[in-house]
């Protein structure tokens, strides 16, 4: 059985009629009615009953219907997802909302990929908070962001891409500077930067805290990791971040990794629930799955 049998039928079942089905379906009526009759030959049932003129389905054709045209969207979705834009002839616009982390490293990757495909496409990308990007994304003025699971319950699909750990950042002259490792515990009472209480990656580093028993202190909070980055590179203070938020290179940094618990984010791709997504979004989507797939190795 082949792709243009189930066509061919499900062309057939919705006309009743050969000659209209065969126009539909860009065939003469001789090869629509030979197609039919190999199909019902490999099924072992007649599919539909021919009395000169007038065609009527069968009760076997009429169970099979239904499965055939599950098979052919399920198909033809999977052939629209792989499309590049350019062949859906969807030259527009990709508005991109993502947070700090990502902009710094996966969003330039995804993008010198993308547009090498898809120059005709424009891209927007703003760099934005977390709650942000899902107002933002409720209020159809950006078509998909990357960012971690929101905190609450909303109307947004959230499609993980990988999983990430934090850890320790502290200056070459930090106590720490030399561990391979360090314990959660072993944060207690230490002076810490950290994102203000408003972002999710901080409640999730409370938790953290006190599954440990932890009570570090807490000297600044920050709303971004670059500043944070900075006084950690000047003083004793240590910070935790992404390992994805620090630059390539910097120096005068080091980078822990932290356990007993090890805090974990899970970042992934948002878009509005029940919207079509556009050719272009579509193909911008594949380009981050893709990426991020690299990183989870």
């Amino acid at each position: 059985m082949e792709l243009r049998h189930l066509r061919y039928f499900v062309a057939l079942a919705e006309c009743l009629h050969f000659t209209r089905a065969a126009g539909q379906v860009h065939v003469t009526q001789s090869t629509l009615s030979h197609q039919i009759r190999q199909l019902e030959e490999e099924i072992g049932q007649t599919l539909f009953d021919r009395a000169g003129k007038r065609v009527a389905m069968t009760e076997a054709g009429q169970l099979f219907l239904a499965f055939a045209q599950r098979a052919l969207k399920e198909v033809d979705h999977g052939i629209a997802m792989l499309r590049p834009a350019a062949a859906d002839g969807a030259i527009g616009r990709v508005r991109i909302g993502a947070t700090h982390t990502f902009n710094i490293s996966l969003i330039p990757e995804c993008l010198a990929l993308y547009l090498a495909r898809h120059p005709t496409v424009r891209v927007q990308v703003e760099e934005l908070a977390a709650d942000e990007i899902v107002a933002r994304l409720h209020a159809g003025e950006l078509d998909i962001g990357i960012a971690y699971r929101p905190r609450t319950a909303t109307e947004l699909h959230f499609e993980p891409l990988f999983h990430e750990e934090m850890v320790l950042v502290v200056s070459s002259a930090h106590p720490f500077a030399a561990r391979r490792r360090i314990r959660m515990v072993e944060l207690h009472q230490r002076p810490l930067v950290l994102l203000p209480g408003y972002f999710s990656t901080r409640t999730m580093l409370e938790e953290c805290f006190a599954a440990s028993g932890t009570e570090p202190v807490i000297v600044a909070e920050m709303s971004t990791v670059a500043p944070m980055l900075g006084l950690v590179s000047r003083t004793q203070v240590a910070a935790i971040v992404s390992a994805h938020a620090v630059p390539p290179g910097m120096s005068g940094l080091k980078l822990v990794p932290i356990e007993s618990p090890t805090p974990v984010r899970t970042p992934g791709l948002l878009w509005k629930a029940g919207v079509p997504m556009p050719a272009p979004v579509r193909s911008f989507a594949l380009v981050v799955r893709r990426e991020a797939t690299k990183k989870r190795r």
